[in-house]
């Protein structure tokens, strides 16, 4: 969703492109072709927040961005792929904080430190940023983005699962990683999405921001040393 999504190119980003020194030079083609990907998203967006997922069609959105109905499906083969339209962005996320964690911290460390600091800048992955509150209106509105978004949670664990299997070199019989990133992946979502309905709810960023980090600091309390120190990134 192109109004409530975070600044991939941000340098402070998990996973950001190379520096522009570095990467490779953008074509004229691919330059129209991401142009007219974001018109699309963005319009999208717009009709989604003003009248809700379901009512809207991708014909109408066609429309609005004055393209075909082929051309929308050939960069967002289903319709949730235009409100959800950085989800690879938000699946990797959090693999990304486990694989570039610093020497001597854990992935626990580095994931839940993260959303510490996601909490103290109030930003979207916090649930704080500001219109994220009508970003789940609008999901919760929708039994088809409800149901998406639930894929997001689970492939998003998924994939830390399979980075913490390659960090540590577990073998399939070790049940370790997978619940390792269940665990964290669902601990986020707990803290996240409470903060947004505060928020939406009127609450102040300021008040949801202290009682996200009590609950946060709650619900590390109960967790294992196991999983507070699993997957610790070996000193240099």
């Amino acid at each position: 969703m192109a109004s409530t999504a975070p600044n991939a190119g941000a340098a402070s980003a998990p996973g950001a492109p190379p520096d522009a020194g570095t990467a490779p030079k953008e074509g004229r083609r691919e330059r129209k072709k991401r142009e007219t990907r974001t018109r699309i998203s963005d319009i999208a967006t717009g009709l989604f927040l003003a009248r809700g997922f379901d009512a809207v069609t991708i014909a109408e959105i066609a429309e609005a961005a004055d393209v075909s109905v082929n051309t929308v499906y050939n960069y967002f083969p289903a319709k949730e792929d235009l409100f959800f339209d950085r989800e690879e962005e938000m699946i990797d996320r959090t693999a990304a904080l486990v694989r570039d964690r610093a020497p001597g911290q854990s992935a626990a460390a580095a994931v839940l430190g993260r959303l510490r600091e996601d909490i103290a800048e109030r930003n979207l992955y916090a649930g704080m940023r500001e219109g994220f509150g009508d970003f789940m209106r609008v999901v919760r509105g929708s039994p088809a983005l409800v149901a998406r978004l639930m894929v997001l949670h689970h492939r998003t664990a998924d994939r830390l699962r399979q980075t913490l299997e390659a960090e540590t070199g577990a073998g399939p019989e070790d049940p370790m990683p997978e619940l390792v990133a269940y665990e964290l992946v669902n601990l986020i979502n707990l803290v996240t999405r409470r903060a947004t309905l505060s928020v939406a709810d009127g609450v102040s960023p300021e008040r949801a921001a202290t009682d996200a980090l009590a609950r946060l600091d709650a619900y590390e309390s109960l967790v294992t040393d196991a999983l507070v120190n699993y997957a610790r990134k070996p000193a240099r």
